[in-house]
């Protein structure tokens, strides 16, 4: 007997004996049902209890001055050790006709200097105007800096930096012909928070309606739209809430509650769908509303518990980084994603089994008239058609597009968006960007440490001096070069401005002289002396590598246990494999768009930015975890349908035809939901945003599209029987609660009215 007979006569004997599913989430959704206010309720007071206990613990954040890898983090602890590290700033007071000695500048530099002074958190405040200060007048004489320090560590700054910034912007007010603006470690800190906080706002108003729109036009009725996008709110707040409890292990990084919102809408509101499309499709076909519910259970039930699963795997591989903000992020989607999952299997079936047909309240006439209950897809049942008439062609043209948009990303170019990539309507990017035309490298200078017994010796001093007249004579570096030396005179801080905007070439190449050249042929060459350097450049230089060499292990942690949980659930070493390839495509051309879009500028004036300096070092790891996890919801929904159909006797042309085409409409509205939340994130103003925006979009849009509809059934239609292949050496695998189910009930289905 063949593997398909004996699969359709263990099905027809399951059917006389009318078995019901068994697997875990149809285990989890029958509970749910018949215990349906426990479910319902006990859901609300979760999500309630676990945002008031977050508000009570409290979150804690990354440290955005605590020391990072490489070279520049052991020049930093030695600074904070050797110095008390307060935050500095600097108000650049700036005229267009007057120069620094013209009474009417000197007047608002007074002016400056004292009301900075009358403040309690600014100490050290020193003026252009004194003694010796002649570096902090700009070389046309038209700019002056008056430079101070935040009290307290660094660390608390930000906290602090308020009434400055208002005084400042007083003071601006006041002599309105002047430029009056700050510009420091805590303001710029502080006006990226801001930046951030209104990026999430904006994303939020922006992607609920759109969400909700989407889900009008797929279920046609508002009940039914309702439901997923409360339970995948419903899971975002909860998160908001527990990811304070993991965050005094792992503090939580700035970027974090708006990748929550992001991954909580996308995963919630698929996960809802794929469980309730089935649960209408099963009423459609006739199956009382037990029935109905029972199958949705174990069939898109086993597909969220299975997809929910890899998700969380993926996320994983970021605490593999050793990154703080890595790990922040793999904690606070791995949190999202359970919880989300969590309500799509409890929650979900409970409010199923009380609603009943009554999910289809609120109908919308015209949109209730075009939607189809039974899941065919009028344009993809086409498309697959054909596809399976000629996979050949179909694999040949869809696979050769995706690696054509794949090879632009062998020029991917990792830099770290500065401040000239923030949003130029912030006061603080508009007091960088004239500080560094009339101080160049000032905002963001190098800072070369040296650690000895005594740096105040006269060989540690006649080095320091090569260090300054080298520097100066290599044309990358500038005046004013000032040297701090600590109390017990055992460690040296010298500032070098540098040329560049801090994270370009211009910046790295500066960088690479003074590490390369500079520093080695001079305080580097004392015999006992420890030097090295540090500074925004050279920090994000080291986290850039850091995150290099990280990369390939994360991707094999991730693609070994995608592989290994795939096989779990399909049986299939060839599914599995096949899983990992088509999923590698769709990264790959997904990061071959960014290049295109971010480093050559395609499309950059329509997107509203003007770095072209390359891609956040954060984002091509954060994009290959998010897709690898977010792209199998798709692969993993309809392989659960193509082996239902082959368990029920359908040859694997049929299977596969049937199993695309009655899934395509809620994997398009599924896509559609999550391209749009991710586009949103393209109008954001935060270039981070942007790039991660168009990465999760493009590669959604392509998952949804080229790979699940054409290159999928292709590739299955050539495979033939060896897609089901079982080694027997691979007989003993378990399935660890994600067996497929027994599908077919006792009801006969008749179909019923709409």
């Amino acid at each position: 007997m063949s593997r398909t007979e004996h699969r359709s006569s263990r099905d027809e004997s399951a059917s006389k004996e009318g078995t019901r599913p068994e697997n875990l989430a149809a285990r989890m959704g029958r509970w749910s049902a018949s215990h349906w206010k426990t479910a319902t309720f006990g859901w609300l007071a979760f999500v309630v209890l676990a945002f008031g206990l977050g508000g009570m613990v409290g979150m804690q954040q990354i440290d955005p001055n605590s020391p990072g890898p490489g070279e520049s983090g052991r020049m930093d602890r030695i600074l904070d050790a050797g110095f008390e590290q307060p935050a500095g700033e600097s108000v650049l007071i700036q005229s267009t006709s007057l120069r620094a000695t013209d009474p009417a500048f000197e007047i608002v530099v007074e002016d400056v200097v004292s009301d900075l002074s009358k403040l309690d958190v600014v100490r050290n405040v020193s003026s252009p105007l004194s003694a010796g200060n002649a570096g902090q007048i700009s070389a046309d004489g038209h700019a002056a800096l008056v430079e101070f320090e935040i009290r307290g560590d660094a660390d608390d700054a930000v906290d602090e930096i308020a009434p400055v910034l208002e005084r400042v912007d007083e003071l601006q007010q006041a002599h309105p012909q002047f430029f009056v603006g700050e510009f420091g470690d805590a303001s710029a800190v502080d006006a990226l928070a801001t930046a951030f906080e209104d990026d999430l706002g904006t994303a939020g108003l922006l992607s609920l309606p759109i969400t909700l729109g989407i889900l009008v036009v797929a279920f046609g009725a508002l009940v039914a739209a309702g439901i997923p996008l409360l339970l995948a709110l419903t899971a975002v707040f909860a998160t908001f809430g527990l990811i304070a409890l993991p965050s005094h292990i792992f503090p939580v990084a700035m970027q974090a509650p708006a990748l929550v919102l992001l991954i909580g809408l996308a995963v919630g509101v698929d996960y809802s769908m794929f469980y309730l499309r089935r649960e209408r499709e099963e009423r459609a076909a006739g199956r009382s509303k037990r029935d109905a519910l029972e199958i949705a259970a174990a069939t898109s039930g086993r597909s969220v518990l299975v997809s929910g699963l890899t998700v969380m795997i993926a996320m994983a591989g970021m605490l593999l980084t050793g990154d703080e903000i890595f790990a922040s992020l793999g904690v606070a989607t791995i949190l999202v994603v359970a919880i989300a999952m969590l309500g799509s299997l409890t929650v979900l079936p409970a409010l199923l089994s009380r609603l009943g047909d009554g999910v289809d309240r609120g109908r919308i006439p015209l949109v209730s008239r075009l939607r189809r209950d039974d899941g065919e897809g009028r344009v993809w049942g086409g498309i697959v058609d054909r596809v399976l008439r000629r996979p050949v062609v179909s694999a040949a043209l869809s696979g050769g597009l995706l690696v054509a948009l794949a090879i632009p990303a062998l020029q991917l170019r990792l830099a770290e968006p500065g401040p000239d990539t923030f949003p130029k309507s912030l006061p603080v990017v508009q007091a960088y960007d004239r500080m560094q035309d009339a101080f160049p490298g000032t905002a963001l200078p190098a800072s070369v440490v040296v650690r000895a017994a005594d740096v105040n010796a006269p060989a540690v001093q006649t080095a320091i001096r090569e260090l300054r007249e080298r520097a100066l004579a290599s044309g990358r570096m500038h005046e004013p070069i000032t040297v701090e030396v600590n109390e017990a005179g055992t460690v040296a801080d010298i500032t070098v401005p540098i040329d560049g905007q801090g994270t370009d070439s211009v910046s790295n190449a500066s960088l690479a002289t003074l590490r390369g050249e500079i520093v080695p042929a001079t305080v580097g060459a004392l015999p006992g002396v420890e030097a090295g350097v540090t500074g925004l450049t050279a920090q994000w230089t080291d986290s850039k590598d850091e995150l290099k060499s990280n990369l390939l292990p994360v991707m094999g942690f991730v693609l070994l246990f995608a592989f290994g949980l795939m096989l779990f659930a399909f049986r299939s070493p060839v599914i599995a494999a096949k899983a990992i390839v088509l999923n590698l495509l769709s990264v790959g051309a997904a990061y071959g768009v960014l290049v295109l879009v971010f480093q050559h500028g395609v499309g950059k004036d329509l997107l509203g930015f003007s770095s072209t300096a390359g891609i956040s070092p954060v984002v091509p790891l954060l994009l290959f975890v998010i897709l690898f996890g977010l792209s199998m919801d798709y692969h993993v929904f309809l392989l659960s349908r193509i082996r239902e159909a082959v368990q029920r006797g359908m040859s694997n042309d049929e299977a596969v035809a049937h199993g695309i085409k009655s899934t395509a409409g809620v994997v398009t509205s599924a896509a559609l939901v999550m391209v749009a939340v991710f586009s949103v994130f393209i109008a954001l103003s935060m270039l981070f945003f942007k790039q991660f925006g168009v990465g999760l979009a493009v590669a959604i849009l392509i998952d949804a599209t080229i790979v699940r509809g054409v290159l999928l059934p292709a590739s299955m239609k050539l495979l033939g029987d060896w897609n089901w292949y079982v080694p027997g050496w691979l007989q003993w695998l378990p399935h660890f609660g994600l067996s497929e189910p027994e599908v077919t009930l006792e009801t006969e289905a008749t179909p019923v009215s709409a």
